[in-house]
């Protein structure tokens, strides 16, 4: 889904933010498959120049935090 926008104070810690994204290469399929890895995801949002990737919980999201966190994608560094 596309929703990531929630207020429940639950889903905002199982939520990632995704920072000096290229959008105009990386498209929304593109960074489900890259963050998939870390666990189920339940909504994924590509804005310009960043996204948000909801997983069920927190503890996948700190595991994609960890694991991306500066990583290199389309010449720019996450």
């Amino acid at each position: 889904s596309n929703v990531t926008n929630k207020t429940d104070p639950r889903s905002m810690n199982s939520r990632v933010f995704i920072g000096n994204l290229n959008t105009l290469v990386v498209k929304k399929s593109d960074v489900e498959a890259i963050f998939s890895k870390y666990g189920k995801i339940v909504g994924c949002s590509v804005h310009k120049g960043f996204a948000f990737v909801q997983y069920v919980n927190e503890r996948n999201a700190r595991a994609a935090v960890a694991g991306e966190d500066g990583r290199m994608i389309a010449g720019q560094v996450l």
